[in-house]
């Protein structure tokens, strides 16, 4: 049986993930939007493996006998003042996803919850590819500035993703 201090922990992760979701789902409707459908195919597969990651510590809190308790998702922002700027919000919102992973990890070790601890291993390693994937779009369109054919090619680059 899981204790009620990681119940809680990883229900409130559940959040983090379907916040996540949702707020890739709006930006992939701010890139359609400016016509940047590579962009937005980006950041709408973006938004599946969030439920994606969402789902896996939902079963998990299931497998583990605990209570799923979702909670209301709050409402994220709809409009970025340009494309860099959406994905330094995509670079810094992983990086807050981050540092709830590592207290979750730190609550585990803290309650001797070796299977949570265990199962955290795989987000630990996600979490690393999230930021690496996010710090390179940020790093190409600071490359590229206010130049539209840069844009254009990264924005062919990210349609690309599978």
């Amino acid at each position: 049986m899981i204790s009620k201090k990681i119940e809680e922990a990883i229900n409130k992760q559940i959040n983090e993930e379907l916040y996540s979701a949702y707020l890739y789902l709006s930006m992939a409707a701010y890139f359609a939007e400016q016509n940047l459908m590579g962009f937005h195919h980006w950041l709408f597969v973006q938004f599946h493996e969030e439920l994606e990651h969402a789902e896996k510590f939902y079963k998990y809190l299931i497998e583990r006998g605990g209570q799923v308790k979702l909670q209301a998702i709050k409402e994220p922002d709809r409009s970025w003042n340009n494309p860099r700027q959406a994905f330094e919000a995509v670079l810094n919102h992983e990086r807050h996803i981050t540092g709830r992973i590592n207290e979750l990890v730190d609550l585990a070790e803290s309650e001797k919850d070796r299977a949570t601890f265990a199962m955290l291993q795989w987000f630990i390693n996600e979490q690393v590819e999230e930021e690496a994937n996010a710090q390179e779009i940020v790093a190409k369109l600071e490359m590229v500035g206010d130049h539209k054919q840069g844009l254009l090619m990264i924005d062919r680059e990210l349609a690309q993703r599978k």
